[in-house]
């Protein structure tokens, strides 16, 4: 009788769902489904942002056109007095092929190859294909470069490429076919630690003896080299260096870009406030850099060939700021909604 009467108290079917689950429950699954609003933010900065490094593809594709360039191309590759032993051998095979097909036609590839991968950052097409062709089209140029000062700024572009595969820059473009998805976690971290190690070596180069000589010594060449309204701006800086003590001004510089690098192997580990504030002055820090090299950071300075490796640098840390939230969001799928679905089946 008990037991008749247990049952015949129950609510009818669906009144013992509690009414303060159902909003928990749709909010959750607006989280749910792959990807999310704060995903398409940053995807679509992405974007954005890989059409800039189109647009920079563009501008040196435009530069290498100059009559000289093959000239100059030729004399940066045969520079090879710096170079380690097994650089210099791969160096000498890479241009042994060459002029066995001939330097012109070789150029022409090479021309081919760049707008071919202009094309790519402009559209979106052929990713992630094209985005290993440029990462190893930019290896083979720091290489036959010998590594120097244009083989740098070649490897900084080969980064540019890397961060492109990890953060999956290219999805969402008219030209792709690509599934919307973040990134994975641990490839977020490489795209930070990958610029980490970019910028272990610029301390490494920075706390060289002779900061103040050497520092001094670049200001004068960019000031050489600048336009009137670029140069006046290099001696402003010079003069606020002079005026500290060269010394102090080139340690000042490399305890930021210290306090930059390894803020960037330990991003993953910050809050989210600090991680911001750290890609930001990242990214002012670069333009500032490029804004004080000479011809407008366009290297090497003799002859137009290449946006300098700091406006790149500062395009890095764009690529980081757009996915940064995803060092620490919740993956796609693994939100709460199924555990409060859970909930309501147990009290239905």
């Amino acid at each position: 009788m008990a037991f008749t009467q247990q049952n015949s108290s129950a609510p009818p079917h669906g009144h013992g769902v509690p009414h303060v689950r159902l909003p928990l429950v749709q909010a959750d699954a607006e989280k749910a489904g792959p990807p999310g609003v704060a995903d398409q933010a940053a995807m679509r900065a992405l974007r954005w942002l890989r059409l800039v490094f189109g647009v920079c593809f563009a501008i040196n594709l435009g530069l290498h056109l100059h009559p000289q360039y093959a000239a100059q191309f030729a004399r940066q590759a045969a520079d090879v007095a710096a170079q380690p032993h097994w650089l210099a051998m791969w160096d000498g095979a890479v241009w042994r092929v060459l002029s066995a097909a001939g330097v012109s036609k070789g150029l022409a590839l090479l021309f081919g190859i760049e707008t071919l991968l202009t094309v790519g950052l402009l559209t979106g097409w052929g990713f992630p294909a094209m985005g290993w062709l440029g990462l190893a089209y930019e290896l083979l140029v720091w290489s036959a470069l010998g590594g120097g000062g244009a083989g740098a700024v070649a490897l900084v572009y080969a980064l540019g490429f890397a961060l492109l595969l990890l953060l999956r820059a290219w999805q969402g473009s008219a030209w792709s076919d690509a599934a919307l998805r973040r990134p994975g976690l641990l490839q977020v971290r490489w795209a930070f630690w990958l610029v980490g190690l970019l910028w272990v070596v610029i301390v490494w180069a920075a706390w060289q003896p002779g900061l103040g000589l050497r520092l001094s010594d670049a200001l004068i060449q960019a000031q050489v080299h600048a336009p009137n309204g670029q140069a006046e701006w290099i001696a402003f800086w010079a003069g606020l260096g002079q005026a500290l003590g060269m010394g102090a001004f080139a340690v000042l510089i490399a305890v930021i870009e210290t306090l930059i690098a390894a803020g960037l192997l330990l991003a993953p580990w910050l809050p989210r406030g600090s991680r911001r504030w750290l890609l930001w002055s990242g990214l002012i820090f670069s333009l500032l850099a490029w804004s004080l090299s000479g011809a407008l950071g366009i290297f090497p300075r003799s002859q137009a060939d290449t946006l300098g490796a700091a406006v790149i640098g500062a395009w890095l840390f764009g690529l980081l700021l757009a996915a940064h939230p995803w060092l620490e969001t919740t993956p796609p799928g693994a939100a709460t909604a199924p555990p409060e679905k859970r909930q309501v089946v147990d009290a239905a």
